[in-house]
């Protein structure tokens, strides 16, 4: 069980706080609920305490770890793969839903290295910053660095 003030990540949404537990009543059962503040507190998500594991909720990944996985976006490979739009879509959202920050980097860098040689798709470049903003708000609590700042440093581990 996660605590208020916590720092955790939600694998669609990115870095977020716990801000309170709350206690809700339905059909005669009652639950307990995290509400999580994203960003600048304009987002809030409220989740079923007994559901975190289902839908991925994970405490923000440590410095060392954090520190490792900038290091190792260099060697990743990514698939070179021009087929089908769909399926490449469909593989880089299982991707991001997975909520494990090295898939989330490689999908990030497939993207980047596609823009590079022949650009998005409307749909890609979406996709695009919706990792990059997830990457980037654990990174950015887990390095205590801005997100400029980390934004630069995928930007150069990407290549």
């Amino acid at each position: 069980m996660y605590t208020v003030g916590q720092n955790v990540v939600h694998p669609l949404h990115g870095a977020g706080t716990i801000g309170q537990i709350v206690k809700k009543t339905e059909d005669g059962c009652a639950k307990n609920y995290y509400v999580l503040s994203f960003g600048s507190g304009d987002i809030s998500v409220t989740l079923p305490v007994d559901k975190c594991g289902d839908v991925g909720l994970r405490p923000v990944i440590g410095r060392g770890e954090a520190e490792r996985l900038l290091s190792a976006i260099p060697l990743l490979k990514v698939s070179d793969t021009d087929g089908n739009w769909n399926r490449r879509y469909r593989e880089n959202m299982q991707s991001i839903k997975s909520g494990d920050p090295l898939k989330v980097a490689t999908v990030i860098k497939g993207l980047m290295q596609r823009d590079n040689r022949r650009g998005l798709s409307t749909g890609e470049r979406r996709m695009l910053h919706y990792a990059r903003d997830i990457l980037v708000s654990e990174m950015t609590v887990s390095l205590q660095l801005s997100e400029q700042e980390l934004e630069n440093k995928l930007t150069l581990a990407v290549g």
